[in-house]
């Protein structure tokens, strides 16, 4: 039996206000199977209910501890086997930036990794987490292999690795998201830790699709980007990517995030 397993994710940049710019709508139409979200940045209680537990949706969501701050959910039209917020390391637990929910034949997280800032605690924290999350993304690899599932992790990784991945990338060589220590980590990801970019398997060449736009100037218009929103499977899972789309809205007035949805399609056997 075939199985197309469709997963978006979105930084949706506060989803109470995403709620009334047009993420509920959005939600309601879309077809995925599984949709990720991430900076949400409020408590269950503080969610209108048309995005806290949607119809036909099982809901799931991590809020940070710092109020107003991060925070991670996922969607599921299927209930989930198990979910898991944070990924054992102590400092993280309660910061709101990782949620998995274990599905048949697969797992699906939602990330939010630190975005940093040169010369600031807040790229200290960056490179705490990404130092203690990758050996997770090991382990978690090697204990979906031996339960035959596969794992797709999906979310804000706040890295572009390669000069097509964001547009004006000579300017940002000294800026967070694109620093060389911070590339090698997603390099890693990849080379050691074996996990693939669906994206990049698909179109490897670039220059994007960029995923976010800064509200300022003229960068949406201009298609000024980034590609920092990423689905990042294990390898038997990336054999079975057969689209991904990145939905950017048509105009500037349209958007409801700074950041698109980006959609991903996986054609392949049913495990269940």
């Amino acid at each position: 039996m075939r199985w197309v397993l469709t997963v978006s994710t979105v930084n949706v940049n506060g989803l109470r206000a995403a709620a009334k710019k047009g993420f509920a709508e959005w939600l309601g139409a879309t077809g995925a199977d599984v949709v990720a979200c991430q900076e949400v940045r409020a408590e269950l209680a503080e969610l209108p209910a048309a995005v806290a537990a949607p119809e036909g949706w099982y809901s799931f969501h991590a809020p940070s501890l710092a109020k107003g701050r991060n925070g991670v959910s996922v969607y599921s039209r299927q209930e989930p086997e198990a979910v898991r917020i944070g990924f054992g390391e102590a400092e993280f637990e309660g910061s709101g930036r990782y949620l998995e929910v274990q599905l048949p034949g697969v797992i699906v997280a939602s990330l939010y990794l630190p975005s940093g800032d040169v010369g600031t605690v807040r790229q200290e924290e960056k490179e705490r987490f990404m130092a203690a999350f990758l050996p997770y993304l090991v382990e978690l690899r090697a204990k979906a292999e031996a339960s035959g599932r596969e794992v797709l992790v999906v979310g804000d990784w706040n890295i572009a690795r390669a000069e097509v991945d964001l547009k004006s990338w000579k300017t940002n060589q000294k800026k967070s998201g694109f620093l060389p220590e911070e590339r090698a980590w997603l390099g890693r990801v990849y080379d050691e830790a074996g996990y693939v970019d669906v994206q990049r398997k698909l179109d490897p060449e670039g220059p994007g699709p960029y995923t976010w736009w800064s509200y300022r100037g003229k960068a949406f218009d201009n298609d000024a980007g980034w590609r920092i929103d990423l689905q990042v499977a294990t390898p038997g899972l990336a054999e079975k990517v057969k689209s991904v789309v990145v939905e950017r809205a048509e105009t500037y007035a349209e958007r409801w995030s700074d950041h698109a949805p980006v959609t991903a399609t996986f054609d392949w056997d049913f495990p269940g």
